[in-house]
């Protein structure tokens, strides 16, 4: 169990104009090697204290390790905020994600992950639409673990939102397909 004590949502440092803190709680449960679960909150104010709106921040989700090879993470996140300050209206948003892990070998890795975004009001992305984002993806990645501090990653990844919201060509579409790669080293 962790209380956590913080600048805002994601800061180093607290906004300007803001003089409160937020905090923040963690649950972790593992009731034996094959499951970890996890409830993690934020509760505090990212905003200056002219605008003061409250926000409300819940993150569940369970590892679930079907064998030594096998690995599913299962996640549900939920926000609020108030519409303004003193509101008892909130705008909300939400995001659930599946992922599913296959170790091919001990350096060897496939996961894939489906996923959905919605954050009508924009409160976490804004895109001006008039759906806001709500926005479904799908990833498959392929890591190599070339050794205890180094890992290489190749990913494929499609999204997909209700409005025209990425670009293409200085053209609005509404999905993105992207390969990327990425070298995480760790010392």
């Amino acid at each position: 169990m962790s209380g956590l004590l913080l600048n805002g949502w994601q800061r180093i440092q607290r906004p300007d104009g803001n003089h409160t803190l937020a905090f923040g709680t963690q649950v972790v449960y593992t009731p034996g090697s094959a499951v970890t679960l996890n409830y993690s909150t934020f509760i505090g104010n990212d905003k200056p204290e002219i605008s003061r709106q409250m926000r409300y921040f819940h993150n569940v989700y369970g590892i679930f390790y079907l064998s030594d090879q096998i690995h599913i993470t299962a996640g549900f996140d939920y926000g609020m905020e108030q519409k303004s300050k003193g509101s008892s209206e909130f705008n909300t948003w939400y995001s659930p994600v599946l992922l599913i892990k296959w170790i091919v070998s001990d350096r060897w890795s496939v996961t894939g992950r489906g996923e959905y975004y919605s954050d009508e009001n924009g409160v976490i992305i804004s895109t001006g639409t008039e759906n806001g984002f709500q926005t479904s993806g799908v990833s498959l990645n392929l890591d190599y673990r070339i050794s205890d501090k180094a890992l290489w990653r190749v990913e494929g990844r499609t999204l997909t939102s209700k409005d025209e919201i990425f670009t293409a060509n200085d053209e609005l579409i509404r999905s993105n397909t992207f390969l990327t790669s990425s070298l995480a080293v760790t010392f």
